[in-house]
């Protein structure tokens, strides 16, 4: 693996996992150290190149306050490569949130998945751009794309533009998209049960959020990441 710039090449065969924080001060790749999220060194990368074999994993969580923007290229040139993007994006207050996820698929039997889940509260706003490019000579490609949402209040707003480039036939390929509330009937169904309303809607927003999490493979920093996701769910 070379990383320059915030360019990664992965090589063949190799394996690079990461997860990144975004909040006001920026986004950071973590690790846990002494029972807590800690970042490191390294910059989070803004184009990956994976050769043959290889495979990227990358979860952004971005939490309330941080305003940003995520950019992320990557370029699958090597057979049997997989890329895995995720993210959840907590959005408050004024908060501005961008994120362009840009995946080429440029060579035959190569995978890549992206799935992003969003809160949006406030008065914030969320932007998703995803573009996934099947090249001609692709053949055998899996590329799978989705990003969901739900609005805590009236004046949020997330706006999704998916787009498929497919220039071979013999691929599956699939985008989704949703932007939605929650939902009233799971929120009596719990109240029925004794839990408070608020309470119920937390839930709710962790149960949307978690399949975004279960991709942190690291168990130390997933069980941290949920925690923070938690607490930040709570406060929005």
């Amino acid at each position: 693996m070379t990383a320059s710039d915030n360019h990664m090449e992965i090589r063949s065969g190799e394996n690079c996992s990461y997860v990144a924080i975004c909040s006001g001060n920026g986004c950071k790749v973590v690790s846990v150290r002494d029972g807590r999220i800690c970042p490191e060194e390294e910059q989070v990368p803004d184009s990956v190149r994976l050769g043959r074999d290889a495979r990227f994993d990358i979860v952004y969580i971005v939490l309330p306050g941080a305003s940003c923007g995520i950019s992320l290229r990557v370029d699958l040139d090597g057979e049997g490569a997989e890329a895995n993007v995720s993210g959840i994006y907590l959005c408050n207050g004024q908060d501005e949130v961008r994120i362009n996820m840009d995946v080429s698929h440029n060579v035959p039997h190569c995978n890549s998945r992206q799935l992003f889940k969003g809160l949006a509260a406030g008065a914030s706003k969320a932007d998703f751009y995803g573009k996934i490019t099947v090249a001609q000579d692709a053949q055998k490609t899996e590329a799978y794309q989705e990003n969901h949402s739900i609005l805590l209040s009236d004046a949020a707003r997330v706006d999704t533009k998916p787009q498929l480039e497919i220039y071979a036939d013999d691929v599956k390929c699939s985008h989704g998209a949703t932007v939605g509330r929650l939902n009233e009937e799971e929120q009596f169904y719990m109240r029925s049960r004794g839990i408070p309303e608020d309470e119920a809607k937390v839930l709710q927003q962790l149960s949307f959020l978690s399949p975004v999490l279960e991709h942190i493979a690291d168990e130390a920093v997933r069980n941290e990441a949920e925690s923070m996701v938690e607490s930040a769910v709570r406060n929005i």
